[in-house]
């Protein structure tokens, strides 16, 4: 259980280049020194302190990793504005949004772009339930195929949002494959279903976890890892 530090938000906040972001500090009851990193929406910046650590340090600790605070803000991508004319990843392909009120309201892919109709105001929500039931129905696909493969039963399955994994297994069997997924190329997306699928029979990373992991999927592991590295982080730029 964390244990939140009284504080005057007033002075807890640091500049990072121009920007001010509040400055989120918490003590944890397991905590062996203070950890520091970007809260993964951009929006503060947290530090995690011991159970005896003091506010005052955690502050002087952030100010002086200011320079790597403000390089990893840098890093993040551009928020994308979900609105008519812009552009929306599917399937590792860019989709033009074009808005149409004659239209039925279900958005519809034709070729390079995706017609929806329906309140401006709502695209934006409307468009990521499209994309999650998508992700739904493309990872129970794959997860039926590599279940196969591995000779297992199908398993019971979530969408994830998480901001920092791209699936994960339960101890109990259960996947969850991150819905941001869905518009990354189907290669990488096979390979996250493909790499938890391997986790119900391994649930760890040893040798045998990647000898199952590359008998089962049938692409190259290394160039969708490499995707993942060098574009993963831009899927989050949509839909916040």
């Amino acid at each position: 259980m964390i244990e939140w530090l009284r504080r005057d938000p007033a002075d807890l906040s640091i500049t990072l280049g121009g920007t001010n972001l509040p400055l989120d500090i918490r003590r944890h009851p397991t905590a062996k020194r203070m950890v520091l990193r970007l809260a993964d929406d951009g929006a503060s910046v947290r530090v995690t302190l011991p159970r005896w650590g003091r506010t005052d340090e955690a502050i002087a600790f952030a100010e002086s990793r200011a320079e790597w605070l403000a390089a990893q803000l840098a890093k993040r991508p551009a928020a994308t504005a979900i609105e008519p004319g812009a552009v929306l990843p599917f399937h590792g392909r860019d989709l033009r949004i074009e808005w149409d009120s004659g239209r039925p309201r279900k958005p519809v892919v034709d070729g390079d772009r995706i017609h929806v109709c329906g309140p401006k105001e709502t695209l934006q929500s409307r468009l990521k339930r499209w994309l999650q039931s998508q992700a739904r129905e493309a990872f129970a696909t794959d997860l039926q195929y590599y279940s196969q493969v591995a000779q297992l039963p199908t398993p019971d399955y979530s969408i994830s949002s998480a901001r920092r994994r791209w699936g994960s297994c339960s101890s109990s069997g259960t996947v969850r494959i991150n819905w941001r997924l869905i518009m990354a190329p189907d290669n990488v997306r096979r390979s996250v279903v493909a790499h938890e699928t391997a986790h119900r029979v391994h649930f760890d990373h040893s040798p045998a976890f990647y000898s199952l992991l590359s008998e089962l999927y049938e692409g190259d592991l290394a160039l969708a890892d490499g995707w993942l590295k060098q574009h993963g982080r831009t899927l989050y730029a949509f839909f916040g």
